[in-house]
């Protein structure tokens, strides 16, 4: 047998649109990889939603490699640190002389990737490594004075000025090919470690539910995305950030396919493609961040003076929050949506931080661990730099004396309170200003909870904590 390809997938599960398995594609047979690693997705508090999640789109590849010819092994090594021999064993089986995978920018995935690269290129195999996981790989994107990008708009502008039409134009679609005498490796059911509850049938695994959902929205809500996107009881968002997390879909068929329909424009044009657009580029921006600035993948903050904040310690508060039981309809809703969807809308993602860490002045790094365990899209970058965002200590941040309203984002947000009776039917029967602050309302037994703060009294208190520490 002609010594195979072997392309190693891992955060980009799909067959279109893919760098390394393109490259490999053109040079002879493929053989696909996997390796499955639940202790070390566990170390990283990656949750069962996400696993779970993971898993079936691992399932939706494997079929889709199917029909092209290609099998697809499965290496189950629980941590990083067992998958260069286990990558070296299945290289010597199938007399592997080039392994390809895509590049990811984490500090221990990229650890990880240079003691694989190590180890086989020591037994006298090449590695390719690929950029596909972003459009523009980071340390492309970068100031005049060669550094990195630590404000958002900034970055934004050059980005955009950077795109050529090769960062636009698709991989072609990996050759059809003779079957290999290799059979693929069953994928491995969810550890009992993990639990997951978020509904199968909200977020079903592979390519094609992606690209149906990416048409859908190009189609029916895109134009209108700048308007409708913070309004949660809305279908107003695309919904694709669990399959751009494990690379189900790409970031550059999603640019493609918005440029497209923006009549061949990145800027300008149609309001709601070109703010989608600019949601893309925070995800690219996350990421240069991330692999500019490893102390952020150590749970520090960005700021690193920052990590001096008095953050308070207060474990009912916390379970409060982590349960949708503050007393603030809105940040409830939006913890409740969470718990029974494995998902939340991104507005309320900064609403429910700020509260978390302004209000309530908890470490913002319990609410980034608690979004990890639970959320569908659980994706470090883009986790880490919202979170950071919120609580004022990440780049680009918030100025720590901005702080959301819980009550005047519920009524700007969600003014008939669908979204709030959706996920808190306790108060279905409240109308007008009382949905928003229930605590007002006079003679009736709701079964809710009084706020656990006073919203004005708790903003002071943040700017007075920040104050304190800035000067």
């Amino acid at each position: 047998m002609t010594a195979p390809e072997l392309v190693w997938f891992r955060n980009d599960l799909r067959c279109r649109d893919q760098a390394a398995l393109a490259r490999a594609s053109e040079r002879g047979p493929v053989v696909g990889v996997y390796c499955f690693c639940p202790g070390q997705l566990s170390a990283h508090g990656v949750g069962g939603n996400r696993v779970a999640f993971l898993l079936r789109c691992v399932a939706a590849l494997s079929l889709e490699l199917e029909r092209l010819g290609i099998p697809l092994k499965i290496i189950e090594a629980d941590t990083f640190a067992e998958v260069p021999a286990a990558l070296g064993s299945l290289v010597r089986e199938l007399g592997v002389r080039r392994i390809w995978f895509n590049g990811e920018y984490p500090l221990n995935e990229l650890r990880r990737d240079a003691a694989v690269t190590a180890a086989l290129e020591a037994g006298g195999v090449t590695v390719q490594r690929c950029d596909d996981t972003v459009i523009r790989a980071p340390g492309t994107v970068l100031t005049q004075a060669g550094t990195p990008y630590t404000v958002f708009s900034p970055f934004r502008r050059r980005w955009l000025e950077s795109i050529g039409p090769e960062d636009l134009a698709p991989k072609p679609p990996p050759r059809r090919q003779s079957l290999l005498a290799v059979t693929s490796d069953p994928v491995p059911k969810l550890p009992e470690v993990f639990v997951a509850t978020a509904p199968e049938e909200l977020w079903p695994g592979g390519e094609t539910p992606a690209r149906g959902r990416l048409e859908r929205f190009l189609e029916a809500a895109v134009d209108a995305y700048e308007e409708q996107r913070n309004f949660p009881a809305l279908d107003g968002t695309s919904t694709l950030s669990p399959w751009l997390a494990v690379g189900a879909i790409s970031p550059r068929q999603c640019l493609h396919a918005a440029v497209e329909h923006n009549d061949g424009r990145l800027d300008g044009g149609s309001r709601g493609a070109t703010t989608w657009i600019t949601e893309l580029i925070w995800r690219e921006f996350y990421r240069h961040v991330m692999a500019a600035f490893p102390h952020v993948s150590k749970g520090c903050a960005f700021r690193r003076d920052y990590d001096a904040v008095p953050w308070r310690d207060d474990p009912v508060q916390l379970a409060a929050w982590r349960e949708g039981r503050t007393g603030y309809p809105l940040v409830d809703a939006a913890m409740r949506q969470l718990a029974s969807t494995g998902w939340m809308h991104n507005r309320l993602r900064m609403v429910v931080a700020m509260f978390l860490s302004k209000n309530l002045l908890l470490d913002w790094r319990h609410g980034e661990a608690y979004f990890m365990k639970q959320l569908v899209d659980g994706d470090f970058a883009s986790n880490n730099g919202g979170w950071q965002w919120s609580a004022s200590t990440g780049t680009d941040a918030a100025p720590y004396f901005r702080i959301f309203n819980p009550v005047t984002q519920s009524k700007r947000f969600d003014p008939e309170g669908h979204f709030i009776r959706r996920y808190v039917p306790e108060l279905a029967a409240l109308e007008g200003p009382n949905l928003h602050a229930p605590w007002k309302a006079q003679g009736l037994s709701l079964g809710y909870p009084e706020p656990v703060v006073d919203a004005s009294a708790s903003r002071k208190r943040a700017i007075e904590a920040f104050r304190a520490l800035v000067g």
